[in-house]
This record gives C-alpha cells, sequence and structure tokens, in this order.
C-alpha cells in the first residue's frame, strides 16, 4: 500500500502503537493474550487500549481543532495533567471568541 494513502490516524502512531495494534489483531484481539505477552494485567491493558482509542479518535478530530486536540493528546500520554489541559483549552477558546 502506498504510504501516501494510509488514513492519517495510522500515520500518527508511533511504533509502540501499532506493534500494540499487530499484536491485538495476532492475538484476534484477546485482552487476556495480550496481558500474557506483554506480562501485565488485564486492566493495564485495556487502559492501554482506551488511550489508543483516545488518540485514534482525536486525530480523527485534529482537522477541526488541531490546537485543542494537541493538548488533548499531551493529557492522554500523561505528558500534561487533565486539569491542566482543561485550563488551557478553556483559556485558548475564550481568547479565540474575543477575536
Amino acid at each position: 500500500m502506498n504510504e501516501k494513502k494510509l488514513p492519517q490516524w495510522i500515520l500518527s502512531l508511533d511504533e509502540e502503537d501499532l506493534n500494540f495494534i499487530k499484536n491485538f489483531i495476532i492475538t484476534s484481539g484477546s485482552l487476556k493474550e495480550i496481558s500474557k505477552l506483554y506480562e501485565v494485567s488485564y486492566p493495564t491493558v485495556r487502559l492501554r487500549l482506551d488511550k489508543l482509542i483516545q488518540k485514534i479518535d482525536l486525530n480523527d478530530k485534529q482537522e477541526q481543532q488541531p490546537f485543542c486536540t494537541f493538548i488533548k493528546g499531551l493529557a492522554i500520554d500523561s505528558k500534561i495533567d487533565l486539569e491542566t489541559a482543561k485550563m488551557i483549552i478553556e483559556k485558548y477558546k475564550e481568547e479565540k471568541e474575543e477575536k
């Protein structure tokens, strides 16, 4: 497949995310099997999958609100806390409305 034809959400994922998706497919979507493969608990795998779903969902929305999506992505990746992300987005939206 030509890289230009790949969906943007796939291109936005890092190698670790892509390996997780590959393993998810290979194990037929069994989170129990993935937890054995990664030697972590089922809830840890579930959290990882939920974060991946959020990343993909955010990427789909990025074209509409790129800055807000960027900030939400930082929160999903635990680079900033959720409350800080909310404050930044709120301030950004307030300033945008003033213009």
